[in-house]
């Protein structure tokens, strides 16, 4: 396992203070405020602290209600709604200067047997041979922010590569449809909670990007203002995030300063191990 994510999984697995209670640091990225998959696998981390350890996740649904301070720690409250036969739900409250900054429900399920169907992965470009995030990020260094150029150049502790690449600095006009691959840079704990959570944090990287595509714009382009407002994942079958996994994504729509994207996740047999979806702010500053 690197350094960098050694040090990833460490921020993400959280201390207990108390019953319920768990106490997560905090890390700046370059966007000035917490990134919002860090929220999202803390409090996956938190919620799965606190159920047996032979039920996994399967669904999770937040909400972002405040941006997230990268200079103080973050209270993880777990809330213990349900404790049912094969089905195990929690509630989370991310608390920062007393207020609530995310909130999240999750549900955790026994292993079962039951019907089985999917569908098909399709056919994109693999990860051998595309160039990282971080290796596009080093050729435009020059021009980033000042505040990004040394977060987005650094050694990541997940890889991240898209399969056509855009050009955030200068964006073109195309279909809101993208593919990323991700993978873990080293090897992870034979712990399938571990693996969920980091999947969960990963999620959050160019998810509602896509639904700007058709409007030749970027998260990057002056007087655009981004922020999500929501996540959704569902997890359908088991996985290894030190192996490469596929985010297939696609905006069905965008209106009233809002965009959704939904995608599909696959491991590199064709298996679909997860879903996701997303509404985020995407609007003009001023509007």
């Amino acid at each position: 396992m690197s350094d960098v994510l050694e040090q990833l999984v460490e921020l993400l697995s959280l201390e207990q203070i108390e019953v319920n209670l768990f106490r997560g640091r905090t890390q700046d990225l370059g966007w000035g405020q917490v990134f919002g998959g860090h929220v999202l696998g803390q409090a996956l981390s938190a919620a799965a602290q606190t159920v047996p350890a032979d039920r996994f996740v399967h669904s999770l649904h937040g909400y972002f209600l405040l941006p997230g301070d990268v200079d103080h720690p973050i209270i993880y409250d777990v809330d213990r709604i349900r404790n049912g036969g094969s089905f195990t739900t929690r509630r989370i409250k991310a608390i920062q200067h007393g207020d609530a900054i995310f909130s999240m429900s999750v549900s955790f399920h026994q292993d079962e047997q039951g019907f089985d169907h999917q569908d098909d992965m399709p056919e994109v470009d693999g990860p051998e041979g595309l160039a990282s995030q971080t290796e596009l990020a080093r050729r435009t260094a020059d021009q980033l922010p000042e505040s990004m150029r040394d977060r987005f150049t650094a050694e990541s502790p997940i890889e991240i590569r898209p399969v056509d690449p855009m050009n955030y600095l200068d964006p073109d006009v195309r279909e809101p449809e993208s593919a990323v691959w991700y993978r873990s840079r080293g090897t992870l704990p034979d712990e399938r909670a571990v693996h969920r959570y980091l999947l969960a944090y990963a999620s959050d990287f160019d998810f509602l990007a896509t639904a700007m595509y058709p409007h030749g714009v970027s998260w990057l382009t002056p007087g655009i203002q981004m922020a999500s407002l929501d996540h959704s994942m569902w997890y359908h079958r088991p996985f290894r995030f030190d192996e490469w996994v596929l985010h297939v994504i696609e905006s069905p729509s965008a209106a009233g300063g809002r965009g959704i994207v939904r995608g599909r996740m696959f491991d590199t047999d064709g298996q679909m191990i997860a879903a996701t979806a997303q509404e985020g702010l995407i609007r003009e500053q001023g509007d």
